[in-house]
């Protein structure tokens, strides 16, 4: 990705692509596909000032899994990359991994 630094609460999200086959092995058109609504953080900005003017940080960071609403984010192209770029506020939620709950229990 070519060099991209969003501000604020900014974040950079590329999408993760659906399956793109049914389970019985029929394969969805592209016209027919919803965009998915899962993503990883490519970068993040350093948060948003809160009233006393201090920098509230993110509690994403790049490398995060998300979900987001299906309308969030601007569409870009960064790098030949298409790209999403919304507030974390769009973010409904970092998806965490079976194995990490695994360790933890």
């Amino acid at each position: 990705m070519a060099s991209f630094r969003p501000l604020h609460d900014r974040v950079v999200v590329r999408r993760i692509t659906a399956e793109e086959k049914t389970a019985g092995g029929i394969i969805i058109p592209d016209t027919a596909k919803e965009k998915p609504q899962e993503g990883e953080v490519v970068s993040a900005g350093p948060g948003a000032r809160n009233e006393q003017g201090q920098i509230v940080a993110l509690e994403v960071k790049a490398g995060d899994r998300v979900l987001f609403g299906k309308w969030s984010g601007t569409e870009v192209k960064i790098g030949g990359e298409e790209l999403l770029v919304m507030k974390e506020s769009d973010i409904i939620g970092i998806v965490e991994h079976a194995a990490a709950h695994a360790k933890a229990a």
